[in-house]
Protein backbone atom coordinates (compact mmCIF):
# COMPACT_ATOMS: atom_id res chain seq x y z
CA UNK A 1 0.00 0.00 0.00
CA UNK A 2 2.56 2.24 1.05
CA UNK A 3 4.50 1.41 -2.09
CA UNK A 4 1.12 2.72 -4.15
CA UNK A 5 0.82 5.65 -2.61
CA UNK A 6 4.59 6.54 -3.05
CA UNK A 7 3.89 6.08 -6.69
CA UNK A 8 1.32 8.77 -6.38
CA UNK A 9 2.70 11.47 -4.38
CA UNK A 10 6.29 12.85 -5.18
CA UNK A 11 9.47 13.44 -3.50
CA UNK A 12 9.58 15.95 -0.71
CA UNK A 13 5.94 17.28 -0.81
CA UNK A 14 6.45 18.36 2.44
CA UNK A 15 3.51 15.96 3.94
CA UNK A 16 2.95 14.67 6.94
CA UNK A 17 1.36 11.25 8.02
CA UNK A 18 -0.33 10.99 11.23
CA UNK A 19 -0.67 7.32 12.97
CA UNK A 20 -1.23 5.32 16.16
CA UNK A 21 2.17 3.81 17.79
CA UNK A 22 1.27 0.63 16.49
CA UNK A 23 4.44 -1.99 15.57
CA UNK A 24 4.56 -1.30 11.82
CA UNK A 25 4.75 2.24 11.89
CA UNK A 26 7.52 2.22 14.55
CA UNK A 27 9.41 -0.29 12.53
CA UNK A 28 13.08 1.42 11.24
CA UNK A 29 13.00 0.13 7.80
CA UNK A 30 8.84 1.94 7.60
CA UNK A 31 10.42 4.92 9.08
CA UNK A 32 13.28 4.97 6.45
CA UNK A 33 10.64 4.83 3.58
CA UNK A 34 9.23 7.71 4.46
CA UNK A 35 12.32 9.46 5.41
CA UNK A 36 13.68 9.13 1.77
CA UNK A 37 10.55 10.22 0.59
CA UNK A 38 10.36 13.19 1.98
CA UNK A 39 7.58 12.51 4.79
CA UNK A 40 7.41 13.50 8.11
CA UNK A 41 6.21 10.93 10.33
CA UNK A 42 3.65 11.71 13.39
CA UNK A 43 2.09 9.55 15.83
CA UNK A 44 -0.21 9.39 18.61
CA UNK A 45 1.32 9.73 22.49
CA UNK A 46 1.04 6.23 23.63
CA UNK A 47 -2.76 5.33 25.09
CA UNK A 48 -3.75 8.57 24.91
CA UNK A 49 -6.83 8.19 22.72
CA UNK A 50 -7.82 11.84 22.23
CA UNK A 51 -4.97 12.61 19.93
CA UNK A 52 -6.67 10.73 17.24
CA UNK A 53 -10.28 11.54 18.46
CA UNK A 54 -11.13 14.12 16.09
CA UNK A 55 -9.62 12.10 12.83
CA UNK A 56 -11.69 9.11 14.50
CA UNK A 57 -14.75 11.04 14.58
CA UNK A 58 -15.05 12.32 11.31
CA UNK A 59 -13.96 9.23 9.72
CA UNK A 60 -16.79 7.48 11.44
CA UNK A 61 -19.45 9.72 10.55
CA UNK A 62 -17.66 9.66 7.05
CA UNK A 63 -18.51 5.70 6.64
CA UNK A 64 -22.20 5.81 8.53
CA UNK A 65 -23.13 9.08 6.48
CA UNK A 66 -21.44 7.94 3.56
CA UNK A 67 -19.71 4.99 2.30
CA UNK A 68 -22.04 2.41 4.62
CA UNK A 69 -24.93 3.66 1.96
CA UNK A 70 -23.84 2.98 -1.50
CA UNK A 71 -22.28 -0.05 -2.85
CA UNK A 72 -19.30 1.58 -4.73
CA UNK A 73 -18.02 0.42 -8.24
CA UNK A 74 -15.28 1.93 -8.84
CA UNK A 75 -11.93 4.12 -6.51
CA UNK A 76 -12.92 7.14 -8.74
CA UNK A 77 -16.77 7.35 -8.21
CA UNK A 78 -15.78 6.64 -4.38
CA UNK A 79 -13.44 9.51 -4.30
CA UNK A 80 -15.70 11.92 -6.00
CA UNK A 81 -18.14 11.50 -3.53
CA UNK A 82 -15.86 11.93 -0.69
CA UNK A 83 -14.68 15.18 -1.67
CA UNK A 84 -18.26 16.25 -1.93
CA UNK A 85 -18.92 14.85 1.72
CA UNK A 86 -15.88 16.87 3.02
CA UNK A 87 -17.32 19.96 1.53
CA UNK A 88 -20.52 18.86 3.21
CA UNK A 89 -19.12 18.51 6.70
CA UNK A 90 -17.44 21.45 6.92
CA UNK A 91 -19.74 23.67 4.95
CA UNK A 92 -23.10 22.39 5.25
CA UNK A 93 -23.77 19.93 7.71
CA UNK A 94 -24.39 21.60 11.14
CA UNK A 95 -23.73 20.54 14.70
CA UNK A 96 -25.57 20.89 18.02
CA UNK A 97 -21.81 21.17 19.71
CA UNK A 98 -21.47 24.37 17.30
CA UNK A 99 -24.37 26.18 18.50
CA UNK A 100 -26.17 25.13 14.92
CA UNK A 101 -23.80 26.46 12.73
CA UNK A 102 -21.54 24.35 9.98
CA UNK A 103 -17.47 24.44 11.35
CA UNK A 104 -17.06 27.06 8.89
CA UNK A 105 -19.86 29.14 9.36
CA UNK A 106 -18.93 28.47 13.59
CA UNK A 107 -15.49 29.51 12.67
CA UNK A 108 -16.17 32.31 11.36
CA UNK A 109 -18.43 33.66 13.75
CA UNK A 110 -16.21 32.89 16.55
CA UNK A 111 -13.23 34.88 14.91
CA UNK A 112 -16.09 37.91 14.74
CA UNK A 113 -16.86 37.85 18.08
Amino acid sequence: MLEKAFNKIPDNTNLILHSDQGWQYQMKQYQALLKEKGIRQSMSRKGNCLDNSLAENFFGLLKSELFYMKEYKTIEELEKDIIEYIDYYNNKRIKGKLKGMSPVQYRVHSQAV
